[in-house]
């Protein structure tokens, strides 16, 4: 029956950028499908809400913080990772930053800052726990992207550059790795009412601007994001290979 390609039961997903907004909703999603879930954040608290939640729906929630601008706290995390939770065979790498400033005054750090953990931690991840994906086979690996991965933004030169890196990572690791069992796949969020999208909702005149453009009427929300997540990590999409998909209300084809 097609309903029980989408079951999870019996896998174990890390979800990265899980404490909240968009990482929080996918990681909800999953264990709603039946996932266990290893969750990571900058600052992730023993009895986070969202660690609450999935052990709420009788999963497991392996919590851990890591700082991914941090390259050594990063390879720190990925052995911790491996010694003490079971191996996934799903992995979101959702966590991001972004920072904004004109591009003329866009600063080295800025830009260093969000290289590092939009693009460098997500390559470095993937290519960690999706070697062992390989070895054994099986496994799913989704990117969340971006508009713009598309499109080049405003005051987010560093944002930009970084994630469409992201979409390149997406097809890269996907041309290497289809063959042997592992899907790579990604998501590009629209505008979603998280704390990266503050800033524009608290300006009157861009709120209206971009809320006028959305076809579905709505800025999106974390919910939004559970079934392509659920989807992409389940069996229903052993035939998807570096596809990107947009969660954006009908924004890039207007």
């Amino acid at each position: 029956m097609i309903l029980d390609a989408f079951d999870l039961t019996g896998k174990t997903a890390l979800v990265t950028g899980c404490r909240r907004g968009i990482g929080a909703g996918i990681a909800l999603g999953l264990a709603e499908a039946g996932a266990d879930v290893i969750g990571v954040s900058a600052h992730l608290e023993a009895d986070c809400e969202i660690g609450k939640q999935i052990r709420a729906l009788g999963r497991k929630f392996y919590g851990y913080s890591c700082d991914f601008s941090d390259r050594k706290a990063l390879y720190d995390f990925i052995a911790k990772a491996k010694a003490e939770a079971p191996a996934p065979e799903i992995l979101f790498n959702n966590a991001g930053h972004i920072l904004r400033k004109p591009a003329a005054e866009h600063p080295d750090e800025y830009w260093d800052t969000i290289m590092a953990i939009n693009l460098d931690s997500q390559f470095i991840l993937t290519r960690e726990f999706g070697r062992d994906m390989v070895a054994r086979g099986r496994g799913k690996i989704v990117f969340t992207c971006s508009l713009l991965t598309f499109q080049g933004g405003i005051n987010v030169p560093g944002y930009a550059a970084s994630k469409g890196g992201v979409g390149q990572l997406v097809m890269a690791f996907s041309n290497e790795w289809a063959k042997s069992g592992v899907n790579v796949n990604g998501i590009a969020p629209g505008y979603i009412a998280t704390d990266n999208t503050a800033a524009l909702r608290a300006d009157a005149d861009r709120f209206k601007a971009i809320l006028d453009r959305i076809p579905a009427g709505r800025w999106g929300t974390p919910e939004d994001f559970k079934g392509i997540a659920v989807f992409l990590a389940s069996a229903a999409s052993d035939y998807v290979n570096g596809a990107i998909y947009p969660v954006d209300g009908g924004w890039l084809g207007r």
